[in-house]
């Protein structure tokens, strides 16, 4: 049986237009769409790893992170880390999945782009 996406406790009756993960409420669907920036999961250690709003934009823009996304089963892996109470570790498990190491493999060249990449 699955779960609320959101809020993991209910059964999902509903699913997001925008992104198509399943919640159970208004109240899960509200607290899906509010707003966070990038400075809200980092801690003060973490700035060294921080990847500028530019950087994270390219991501919405790459045509082949869009085709990886279309796959059921990624975004299933991606809810699952999402709404695991350890992070670490499901991130550990997913890395064991080439499907998912072939998403961060991909997120990581977008980010990565050397700016001067085009002019040479």
């Amino acid at each position: 049986m699955q779960l609320c996406s959101v809020c993991t406790e209910e059964t999902p009756k509903y699913r997001c237009p925008a992104c198509k993960i399943r919640h159970c409420s208004l109240i899960c669907y509200k607290k899906h769409k509010d707003p966070w920036t990038v400075d809200d999961l980092l801690h003060e250690d973490d700035i060294i790893d921080k990847v500028s709003m530019d950087r994270l934009q390219l991501l919405g823009q790459s045509k082949e992170l869009q085709e990886l996304l279309c796959n059921p089963h990624l975004r299933q892996l991606l809810c699952s880390i999402d709404n695991a109470e350890s992070k670490d570790h499901a991130m550990k498990a997913a890395m064991q999945e080439p499907l998912f190491v072939e998403f961060s493999d991909c997120c990581l060249k977008i980010v990565d782009q050397d700016d001067n990449f085009n002019d040479e």
